[in-house]
């Protein structure tokens, strides 16, 4: 649909070009049409109002009017399309003037905003400089991408021009090699943990040359959709909040306590404490405020705000600010290793060329294997059958080289397993005071956890069941709120309206939820669920509900690191010149403990002769 176009000023100089084509000139005496002070503003004063000055002026409104007239002036058409990306169709506008596509503005779309907001400018300028809407798609946002050159070429079409077939897998290139580049330090894997070592080598030492590399076209890695940073400690919002208990050295004292049996050693755990008693502070310095404690150590942005979201935008502006060297679609392929020295890293990007950055330290930060269904096969077998709520980079890259060096592993068949996704979006969802599961035909499912949750749920009719609560429900959490703002979770005024609407037998749903609501009357266990209810679902609607399934979350399993996370050998000792940090290491906890190594590893680098 062509939705506008740009009008050409009132004059303009006629010449041909080249090509013998038309084209439209602003007259010489005139610039900066549109520009900081508006209006046109004269190059020079013209010496009189009359004579040949104003003949001239005729004269270029003349030829105006009949290349007007004629059509041979260039005019700007904006184009609007549409393509269906990963959360639905989603609306481009494309200007093109002179068969040139000018500019592509993102229209209405129901895009995760922590992926779109970073691959649309990557898609975008790619599509500028090829002129065309057959270009790469933007890994880590390939539905998003292809909805876009879908769009382009339609609106190429409505234009006239020759629109060319597009596709969502990349071209492959010819495979080739350059010369081999220096720095300081490189870091593989651009996520929380990445990010947090470049800064934290870059602010202990502003000299160091850093590179980071990225094999996604996108940063931020999984922590861009996380709700919650927890295990954070002696925060301004536990203060606010007056939970004094994980404030000032009690809370470091607790912390420590809490951690002693997790795992890790005693004097990794001593480090990590006192980086979460001071990363509030290093990420408020950062711009980066994480206001609203629900709890504990439980920590988002705001309390209708996720943490993640805002702590990587936070992360990649301070990298940028500060110099690091970053380098997207270019993965980490193997180690430089000399005599068990790391001496760097080879690395492919997306051009399909190979190359050495040879490095006084090399930091792997390459997240886990959620997304390698051969690996989960082979060290923590059973859960290659689930979905994973991990992104798409968690393809264990350097797993078998860790392995083939001889480096330390632990704990590679442990896992963290999430309840609730949403299918098919695979968005963490739950956290309802109260809730209910239930199958196609309506009846109630047992409360399970683990692997036992993941398996009843594929057992079902269609391999479906469904996440349901109440107004009461959605009021207790944020994460439901957000979700059903969304649009992910159909909702029903009454049981039977949102049976409907889920797929779901209504009279047999009703039935359950009746004698579940008696029980819970009554506080007996009911039969269905095998447990005495927490409370009834409420009398009236609205309920809400939507299709779910249990997932490999993560994988805590990796290389051992000590506390100053050097990677270790399988004797104990330090392997020289190398690092790691996040979900490629054996760790105990999460988001946070990725962030506060990677802050290690860097500032070790850094110092490090």
């Amino acid at each position: 649909m062509r939705v506008g176009k740009s009008a050409a000023t009132c004059f303009f100089i006629i010449k041909e070009n080249a090509a013998n084509r038309p084209r439209v000139q602003m007259p010489e005496f005139f610039s900066n049409f549109g520009g900081s002070e508006g209006g046109l503003r004269p190059l020079f004063r013209p010496q009189s109002q009359g004579g040949r000055t104003m003949n001239k002026i005729k004269m270029l409104s003349l030829l105006a009017a009949a290349a007007v007239m004629t059509g041979s002036v260039a005019m700007a058409e904006t184009y609007s399309a549409t393509g269906n990306g990963y959360h639905g169709e989603m609306t481009v506008d494309v200007t093109i003037e002179n068969g040139t596509i000018t500019d592509v503005a993102l229209g209405d779309n129901h895009e995760t905003n922590v992926v779109i907001d970073r691959a649309f400018p990557v898609i975008r300028e790619r599509i500028l400089e090829a002129n065309t809407a057959d270009v790469d798609s933007v890994s880590a946002a390939t539905f998003s991408s292809y909805a876009i050159k879908t769009a382009v070429a339609d609106a190429m079409k409505q234009a006239g021009l020759e629109a060319p077939t597009v596709s969502m897998k990349n071209a492959e290139k010819p495979a080739t090699e350059r010369a081999a580049e220096e720095c300081d330090i490189v870091i593989v894997g651009g996520g929380p943990a990445g990010l947090a070592a470049a800064i934290s080598a870059k602010q202990t030492n502003a000299d160091k040359n850093v590179i980071l590399v990225e094999k996604l076209d996108i940063l931020s890695g999984n922590g861009k959709f996380d709700m919650n940073f927890f295990d954070m400690i002696n925060t301004e919002a536990q203060k606010a909040a007056g939970n004094d208990e994980w404030v000032g050295e009690a809370g470091l004292a607790k912390f420590i306590e809490e951690k002693s049996a997790n795992g890790e050693s005693a004097e990794r755990i001593q480090v990590w404490a006192n980086e979460e008693y001071g990363i509030d502070a290093w990420l408020r310095a950062m711009g980066v405020e994480l206001n609203y404690n629900y709890g504990g150590t439980n920590h988002m942005a705001e309390d209708n705000q996720y943490s993640g979201e805002v702590i990587q935008a936070g992360l990649e502006k301070a990298a940028a600010e500060l110099g690091v060297d970053v380098r997207t679609g270019t993965k980490g392929m193997d180690l430089v290793m000399e005599d068990g020295v790391c001496k760097g890293v080879v690395v492919t990007n997306n051009a399909n060329e190979t190359y050495t950055i040879n490095a006084k330290s090399t930091i792997i930060a390459t997240g886990g294997f959620c997304s390698n269904k051969e690996l989960l096969a082979e060290y923590a077998p059973g859960y290659e059958v689930f979905n994973t709520s991990n992104q798409m980079g968690t393809t264990g890259d350097f797993v078998k080289v860790f392995e083939q060096n001889g480096f330390k592993m632990e704990n590679m068949g442990k896992m963290s397993f999430f309840s609730n996704i949403i299918v098919p979006y695979r968005d963490l969802t739950g956290g309802a005071d109260m809730n209910l599961l239930a199958n196609n035909e309506g009846t109630l499912l047992p409360n399970k956890s683990g692997m036992d949750r993941g398996t009843m749920i594929q057992e079902q009719p269609n391999g479906a069941a469904y996440y349901i609560t109440d107004k009461t429900g959605y009021d207790s959490f944020y994460r439901i709120r957000k979700h059903v703002g969304l649009g992910y979770y159909s909702e029903g005024a009454t049981l039977e309206e949102l049976a409907e609407k889920l797929g779901i037998d209504a009279e047999g749903l009703k039935a359950s939820v009746e004698q579940y609501n008696a029980d819970a009357a009554a506080g007996t266990e009911n039969a269905q669920v095998a447990a005495v209810p927490k409370r009834a679902l409420d009398a009236e609607g609205p309920y809400y509900g939507v299709r779910v399934e249990a997932a490999n979350h993560m994988t805590k399993g990796g290389v051992v690191c000590n506390e100053n996370a050097q990677v270790l050998n399988a004797d104990d000792t330090v392997v020289p010149g190398l690092y790691a940090a996040g979900e490629v290491t054996w760790q105990g906890g999460g988001y946070s403990e990725s962030v506060c190594f990677g802050k290690v590893a860097g500032a070790q680098a850094a110092m490090a002769e």
